[in-house]
């Protein structure tokens, strides 16, 4: 059986897909990326920003799923220039305080709605 989240605290989907799914224990989050909530455009400011953005969205949808950083197990990153890697880095690792999670950094051509940055990832609920 799979229970689905959803947060106000996080742009909607812009397709037929949750923000997150939950089977058994373990949490599944969609792709986000950086989307202001109120005009549903996409946020292009610094890839630092963009990022930090992108990672307050998962965080809030960690906590509605009954999770935080600490149960992230993996993520997936997609940047549409592999020359922002550091700059993602630098924030992305802020949000972590003890092990950091398995991880797989892509370039992709296009990501949606042009964003800079896309981040999904798999939490295990303990």
């Amino acid at each position: 059986m799979k229970k689905i989240i959803n947060t106000k605290d996080a742009p909607a989907p812009i397709g037929p897909y949750n923000q997150a799914v939950i089977v058994g224990d373990c949490l599944y989050i969609s792709g986000t990326i950086a989307m202001d909530l109120q005009s549903k455009q996409l946020v292009k400011t610094t890839i630092k920003e963009e990022t930090k953005m992108v990672m307050d969205y998962i965080e809030a949808i960690l906590k509605a799923g009954g999770c935080n950083f600490d149960n992230v197990v993996k993520t997936t990153i997609f940047l549409n220039d592999m020359n922002n890697f550091v700059h993602v880095n630098e924030v992305y690792a802020s949000y972590f305080k003890n092990d950091f999670p398995a991880r797989a950094t892509i370039q992709a051509t296009r990501l949606p709605k042009d964003a800079n940055v896309e981040i999904s990832l798999e939490a295990k609920i303990f």
